[in-house]
């Protein structure tokens, strides 16, 4: 049994991260910024502690004695929300790696960390599959930009004798996923239309992206924190294809009943021009490393999502 301090804990991969360590009979110490930890998983919890992750004050007061794992979760992670917040989300997203891991080195502590950066960060404009040797975006959104940084500050830490692994998930979706993301967005707009009528506003649903369940995407986690099997210092966390924005509505259309029941209307003002028309990442590195491939299908997970947010 290993005791892993998992933080963002209480956020959407945090939860299901919490689940899946327990499933594996570990124990979970959670970190988050609230006083209490979200209820869904606070009887699960061998441990909590409120903490800014950026106060290196704070992060003294963590006890680590007896911790074999980090999955550093914690940040801020809306891709569309980091235009108006750059600067805010370059420190928080390294931060909250950074104070924890000098730390860590600095006690020289054996724990092992599993920082958790983005497919965001690679260039959209090269050949797909995506894979962990392809080139990362020259600019991209501030959200990209504070995960190369994150990733810069790993590769420090690791110079400086942390054992850090960084792990590239693409776009997850699943059960609990709040709002500002495609599939929880699309949901609210289909629901409003389904009470009051108004037409349901989308963009672009040509665009292909790489969707994998939560639940696969937290399996590779668990595995990478708790095993010894790793042989690569990053890891790609992907689905290895592409789905048409157009599937998902499709999908959350007939598992919400709402099929021929909405207008569907495109706005051309949330449509950005420069998008790439299809994005997707490779997961040979992981499958070859630890045997992991995506196990849930698309139709269940948004079944699953649609249940849980009714």
């Amino acid at each position: 049994m290993a005791r892993i301090l998992v933080t963002g804990v209480s956020g959407f991969v945090g939860k299901h991260l919490t689940r899946e360590l327990i499933k594996r009979g570990h124990e979970v110490i959670g970190v988050g910024l609230h006083d209490e930890p979200d209820p869904a998983i606070a009887g699960s919890l061998a441990a909590y502690l409120a903490c800014d992750l950026t106060d290196p004050a704070e992060v003294q007061k963590i006890p680590l004695n007896g911790i074999d794992g980090v999955v550093s979760l914690a940040g801020l992670a809306q891709v569309g929300a980091s235009f108006k917040n750059s600067e805010e989300y370059k420190k928080i997203n390294v931060a909250v790696l950074s104070v924890l891991g000098e730390r860590i080195v600095e006690e020289k502590l054996p724990i092992k960390v599993l920082a958790v950066s983005s497919g965001a960060i690679y260039d959209s404009d090269q050949a797909l599959p995506l894979t962990e040797e392809s080139r990362l975006t020259g600019s991209g959104s501030p959200y990209a930009q504070s995960k190369i940084l994150m990733e810069k500050r790993a590769e420090e830490l690791r110079a400086s004798g942390l054992d850090c692994l960084v792990v590239r998930p693409f776009n997850h979706i699943g059960p609990g996923q709040e709002k500002g993301f495609l599939v929880p967005d699309l949901f609210e707009k289909i629901s409003r239309s389904l009470q009051n009528g108004e037409p349901v506003l989308v963009g672009d649903l040509k665009t292909r992206r790489d969707y994998t369940d939560v639940r696969d995407v937290v399996r590779a986690y668990a595995e990478l924190i708790t095993g010894s099997a790793a042989r690569h210092d990053v890891y790609n966390v992907a689905s290895g294809h592409s789905v048409a924005g157009q599937r998902i509505l499709d999908l959350l259309l007939e598992a919400m009943g709402a099929r021929g029941r909405v207008e569907i209307e495109v706005n051309q003002t949330i449509i950005r021009p420069d998008d790439p028309k299809e994005l997707f990442g490779s997961y040979d590195r992981l499958h070859e490393d630890i045997g992991w491939q995506p196990e849930i299908d698309l139709q269940r997970t948004i079944g699953d999502f649609v249940e849980s947010a009714a």
